[in-house]
């Protein structure tokens, strides 16, 4: 590009490490073999520039239409100081690195304009409506991107709940945090109607990480650009799970994609890599006991239950559980709700009545518990089992979390614990049949003639392959 290359696009080209300057060369490389003919005339030379036609050819069908049209106008947005072309319809190499700069590699206050021009075309203040529909395409962007890249990890759309209602839940709670300028968070019809300016923008997205994460994971993968490159944060590795136990049981889960990209962004750093499937109550039977058998000693787990009226909602519990009378447990649980709304609730301190499991006891209640106190918790399944409450009036005391099912006596409709990061060794060993380590316990079975029971209550053994 000759001078046409600016110190600011050398700035900009040094914060990629050389096999990714390599990458992004390619990537533009491959969009102008794309882009028919394109260029200045008036006798300059030939500008290399891409037109939004070659970047639709290009994406093909790995990003929805619109967000690709929404990066073409966040590329169109920067500013290539000094030039007085005026605004064009091409977009030049520069701005294409500077694009990839600030979005993958920039902070809050250098993403902010090209977010700004992705939300809406115009430039000046925005209306909070534009903002939930930049928010819903975005993550159902990221949701089609990483199915058609099969990046999924085992999870995929047979397998998880409806992602369209989880997309404007998702949406919706990463909305609340938008504030005004008198720092108040509007709700409601109050939001969409409300006005926000570039600065409050700004802050929102410093506040809220999954707008940057989700933009970074939409641009690797659908311009599949440093996707492969192993410097990639944590935040996206481990942006979804994944997922073991579900493969070829017909099952579907009480989760929705975003739904688990957001729990398992709540959950610690060192536990995100993986969920395996300990119990479902549609493959292991309604029972309490099935339930105990499933998620004793099996380390950090969530819990996700379906109420009859569709409310869907659970807790993380970090800690192994175990049968006692007593609280267990710490301050890294917490309570959720996934519909109708998407939201985590976390430890007040107030008290440490974190996690309960009981069975078989005369004097206290026998069940599960989390949150709150004896017969008043936030969430509750009934060793009788199918049973329930939720009760908040007006908060449960530990989690700060409202009533999560629609009536505060439930019956449950659907329930599953999923096994979070690795299973413990000691559960490993815990959960073999006492015949396994009990030879003349076998023996005498077989000299009476009589069947190991345990035999056909066997999980199946997967390969530590993704269920892809």
């Amino acid at each position: 590009m000759g001078n046409a290359e600016s110190s600011s696009y050398h700035n900009h080209l040094s914060r990629f490490l050389p096999e990714e300057q390599t990458d992004i060369d390619g990537v533009f490389d491959t969009l102008l073999g794309s882009r028919g003919t394109a260029g200045a005339k008036n006798g300059k030379a030939v500008k290399k520039t891409v037109s939004l036609t070659a970047l639709q050819a290009y994406m093909q069908e790995a990003l929805p239409e619109q967000m690709t049209v929404q990066l073409y106008n966040g590329m169109k947005s920067i500013d290539l100081s000094g030039k007085s072309s005026g605004p064009s319809e091409q977009i030049a190499k520069e701005q294409f690195v500077i694009f990839m700069s600030n979005l993958l590699k920039g902070n809050a206050d250098e993403k902010i304009t090209i977010i700004m021009r992705m939300i809406s075309k115009v430039e000046g203040p925005v209306k909070g409506k534009q903002i939930q529909e930049f928010t819903e395409h975005l993550i159902m962007s990221l949701v089609h991107v990483l199915n058609y890249r099969k990046e999924l990890k085992g999870w995929n759309l047979e397998n998880t709940r409806d992602y369209a209602s989880g997309v404007k839940a998702l949406a919706s709670q990463l909305l609340s945090e938008l504030k005004l300028a008198d720092g108040k968070k509007p709700v409601g019809r109050q939001l969409l109607e409300a006005t926000f300016d570039q600065n409050t923008i700004e802050d929102w997205v410093y506040r809220v990480p999954q707008i940057s994460t989700f933009l970074s994971v939409v641009i690797r993968q659908g311009f599949q650009v440093l996707h492969s490159i192993p410097d990639q944060a944590t935040d996206i590795v481990n942006l979804v799970p994944g997922c073991k136990g579900i493969k070829g049981r017909g099952l579907t889960s009480l989760f929705d994609i975003p739904s688990i990209i957001y729990i398992n962004s709540h959950l610690p750093t060192e536990l995100q890599h993986k969920w395996q499937l300990l119990f479902s109550s549609r493959v292991h039977g309604e029972s309490f006991s099935q339930l105990c058998g499933h998620i004793v000693n099996k380390g950090s787990c969530i819990i996700i239950l379906k109420d009859l009226d569709g409310f869907i909602f659970g807790g993380f519990a970090s800690q192994s559980w175990e049968v006692k009378p007593q609280f267990q447990g710490d301050n890294k649980c917490f309570l959720f709700s996934v519909f109708p709304s998407l939201a985590v609730y976390t430890c007040t301190g107030y008290n440490d009545h974190y996690m309960y499991l009981n069975h078989g006891q005369q004097t206290m209640p026998n069940g599960l518990g989390m949150g709150g106190q004896h017969d008043y918790f936030g969430l509750w399944i009934d060793s009788d089992y199918g049973k329930g409450h939720s009760k908040a009036k007006p908060r449960c005391t530990t989690y700060n979390s409202p009533q999560l099912s629609a009536k505060e006596h439930f019956t449950l409709d659907a329930m599953e614990v999923w096994a979070v990061g690795d299973i413990p060794e000691s559960a490993v060993l815990k959960s073999k049949s006492i015949l396994d380590v009990d030879p003349e316990a076998q023996a005498l079975l077989e000299m009476t003639g009589k069947t190991r029971q345990s035999e056909g209550l066997r999980e199946p053994v997967e390969d530590d392959d993704d269920d892809n």
